[in-house]
């Protein structure tokens, strides 16, 4: 294989429900994400949705290609670049890049629908001899 599979992008609305559930599954109890009278105080104005929160949007997508593989060796590195202040609707997208040594790489984002990036990364899975 030497091209990879293309992977469909992955939108979801993160509004507060969302995020105060993930806050509860995460045990993630920081008042930025969850309560609006603390945020306001913050340079954020309002509550952000937590980083691993919108992260698992590109999770969601390699997972929905590469099934059970992803999860044995998929591997990410990302850079947040902008906070996810909710609710905002998200969408992952990865760019297939190219396979080396059985391993297909892609150039991954998440953006809001009004074009701000709020992470940047590289993803990678193993497509050959697994």
């Amino acid at each position: 294989m030497t091209t990879p599979p293309e992977v469909a992008p992955v939108t979801r609305l993160i509004d507060q429900d969302r995020v105060s559930r993930y806050s509860v599954a995460a045990n993630d109890p920081n008042p930025i994400h969850t309560d609006a009278d603390f945020a306001a105080t913050t340079d954020f104005g309002r509550p952000i949705a937590h980083g691993m929160l919108v992260l698992a949007l590109v999770s969601e997508a390699m997972s929905a290609t590469f099934g059970e593989r992803w999860a044995a060796s998929g591997a990410l590195k990302v850079r947040w670049r902008a906070p996810a202040i909710q609710p905002v609707e998200v969408t992952a997208t990865a760019e297939p890049r190219g396979v080396e040594d059985g391993v297909a790489s892609y150039a991954v984002q998440c953006a809001t629908a009004a074009g701000a990036v709020l992470l940047t990364g590289t993803a990678s899975v193993r497509v050959e001899g697994a």
